[in-house]
């Protein structure tokens, strides 16, 4: 059964960071584009960054460009959001997907086919 696992979130502070994982079981990440999104309470599931197989092509949501970063280790079957300077409005439920297809720099929750359970994000004084 193919199954995604994040981990990683918990309560920051503004300014603060955090280190999202997403680890695969009963299958490799190594074939997969990898996407995160994330979801706040009354709000839309919004695509935040994905990267391709190799991990040389990424895309990034404008609200969270030049502060989130993602990257994979691929021998070590996970992916990361690295979040830095982080904001209240960037408290959600965080989720990685992957796709079937190929890479194509999509942030479009349809184009992804595995979904983990989600790990909480909160940025809070």
């Amino acid at each position: 059964q193919l199954q995604l696992v994040e981990s990683g979130g918990g309560l920051v502070q503004p300014g603060g960071s955090l280190r999202l994982s997403c680890a695969a079981s009963g299958f490799t990440l190594d074939s997969y584009p990898i996407g995160w999104f994330r979801q706040a309470p009354g709000k839309e599931r919004e695509g935040v960054s994905c990267i391709s197989v190799s991990g040389r092509s990424t895309n990034y949501a404008d609200s969270v460009k030049g502060r989130f970063t993602i990257s994979r280790d691929n021998a070590k079957n996970t992916v990361y959001l690295q979040m830095n300077s982080l904001k209240p409005e960037d408290t959600a439920i965080y989720y990685c997907a992957a796709a079937r297809s190929y890479y194509s720099g999509s942030l479009e929750a349809d184009e992804y086919d595995y979904w983990g359970q989600g790990t909480q994000v909160t940025v809070s004084s």
